[in-house]
């Protein structure tokens, strides 16, 4: 079907496209190999500019700090076995589970983004520093019918350049900060 829009401006697209990418990846700051998937991470995000999301989730027995009140839920329905792993838009390529490992996340990655979309969404918001108060606009766009009887959203509140400890830092020098690191598209929280 193909939504109304309440009354306002419409910004996101009518056209069909391909889908994008929202590549969640686990890790913890008491992994070693979790700056190497970061790595591989903006490589792909490098590569598709405007395509490939990335969330890092900090869960698990690796994750020291930075957790959030999600991560051992979202974490627990991926089916992982080890660190860092992540899931390309949730999507099980194979088996049962969604989870991949860092050397998986790019050809899954091209695999999805050659993938006709049914829904277009894009969003639009303001952030007041002084009150911090996020005012946001969600809207989207059916250009085909779902596979799949009922859709459902959620709006990740990510966090940049968070300094701090990491373990294996040296496998991502691009992020290192003296002797702290940079962590990048942390999820601080979610809107569902």
């Amino acid at each position: 079907g193909f939504a109304a829009f309440a009354q306002g401006e419409t910004f996101v697209s009518t056209e069909p496209s391909n889908k994008n990418v929202v590549l969640e990846e686990y890790t913890g700051v008491n992994c070693t190999y979790c700056p190497d998937g970061h790595r591989v991470v903006n490589q792909i995000v490098a590569q598709h500019p405007g395509r490939v999301f990335p969330i890092n989730i900090h869960a698990g027995s690796y994750a020291a700090r930075y957790k959030t009140s999600f991560g051992t839920a979202l974490m627990n329905q991926t089916g992982l076995t080890g660190f860092p792993a992540g899931t390309v838009n949730r999507h099980v390529f194979s088996g049962s589970n969604t989870a991949l490992d860092r050397g998986q996340f790019s050809s899954k990655t091209n695999t999805i983004l050659g993938q006709a979309s049914p829904v277009n969404i894009a969003a639009k918001g303001t952030l007041d520093f002084q009150t911090r108060e996020l005012n946001l606009t969600v809207q989207l766009y059916y250009t085909a019918n779902s596979a799949v009887s009922t859709n459902m959203l959620n709006v990740a509140i990510l966090q940049n350049n968070v300094i701090g400890p990491q373990i294996g830092a040296s496998s991502n020098p691009s992020q290192q900060v003296g002797n702290q690191y940079n962590h990048m598209h942390m999820l601080r929280h979610l809107i569902t």
